[in-house]
């Protein structure tokens, strides 16, 4: 039970707060709010492929490890929506957001303030074409999932919650926080 001169000194607040303009309250909250950086990733597997499987990887800047597709969501994105367009700019796999399906954990946190909404799909490599800029992204390519290359750190560890790479089985099987 709150004391009553602390439930009064509450209910005063409160009164206040919503006096406010909309706008105003709105950048209150933001202020008093966790902020975080939301990402959309997407696993792209090789619906062709045999035994393990392939996965799309890209080689990014400075170009000494493999990356996913993923970037950050525009202003009022849907994450879904903000993955296809990732995918589309660094790989130029062009699909609909309708053919990705949320992976499982759908939502990585991360220490300081960073949240990786995934995706998965499939698509046949031997009729999807690749085309990179060779400035936001160096390469993309197929790579068996039982050899893998040189993963970045964030990659490598991403990937160990859905059971791939040189981390599967070391991270906690659907633990959504890192």
């Amino acid at each position: 039970m709150i004391p009553r001169s602390r439930a009064t000194a509450r209910a005063v607040g409160y009164r206040t707060f919503y006096r406010l303009p909309v706008g105003l309250r709105r950048r209150l909250v933001r202020l008093a709010v966790p902020k975080y950086i939301v990402g959309a990733v997407t696993l792209v597997r090789d619906a062709e492929a045999d035994g393990a499987g392939r996965l799309l990887l890209l080689r990014q800047p400075p170009g000494h490890s493999w990356t996913l597709p993923a970037g950050l969501l525009q202003r009022g994105e849907s994450p879904v929506v903000g993955a296809a367009r990732e995918l589309a700019e660094e790989s130029g796999v062009r699909l609909s957001p309708d053919r990705l399906r949320p992976a499982v954990p759908n939502a990585i946190v991360h220490a300081k303030g960073w949240v990786d909404v995934v995706f998965e799909t499939e698509v046949p490599a031997s009729t999807t074409a690749l085309v990179v800029d060779g400035a936001e992204v160096f390469e993309a390519a197929w790579h068996p999932l039982d050899d893998l290359p040189r993963l970045s750190r964030a990659t490598a560890r991403l990937l160990g919650y859905y059971g791939i790479g040189p981390l599967a089985g070391q991270l906690p099987e659907a633990g959504p926080t890192t």
